[in-house]
């Protein structure tokens, strides 16, 4: 019977574990802004910006009667050419300065609910930039 040494088996070892330590790259961003989760990257008509924080989602419940209609606030991050993250934040249908132009937040969906309450995972938001502005 032949037997390992241990010092290969503690070479091994750490092999197997550095294995499962790799480095993973960032997801290349989407192609366009429409259909954006939280935590993703999106090309907007030329600048890169990520959604990454929830901040207000106070819109009438479809199934409701309200006063207000309410509004939905994002945390965003731009992501310079340079790698740079600038944070700023998107009202939904107001028009925000970046870069050197516009970019509104033009939709969130879902529909809100009286009955359901949304989880972060399942919103999804869409946005245009007006650059040259």
């Amino acid at each position: 019977m032949q037997t390992v040494p241990r010092l290969a088996l503690s070479a091994l070892a750490t092999a197997a574990l550095l294995s499962g330590c790799a480095t993973t790259r960032e997801q290349a961003p989407l192609p366009d802004g429409r259909d954006v989760a939280l935590g993703q990257r999106a090309y907007v008509d030329g600048p890169i910006v990520q959604p990454v924080k929830l901040l207000e989602d106070s819109r009438c419940p479809m199934n409701a009667r309200c006063i207000w209609a309410g509004r939905v606030r994002l945390q965003m991050v731009w992501i310079r050419g340079n790698g740079e993250r600038q944070p700023f934040e998107v009202t939904l249908g107001e028009p925000a300065r970046l870069a050197d132009g516009t970019i509104t937040l033009e939709s969130v969906r879902p529909a809100k609910r009286t009955s359901d309450a949304i989880r972060p995972e399942d919103y999804r938001f869409s946005f245009r930039f007006l650059g040259g502005l």
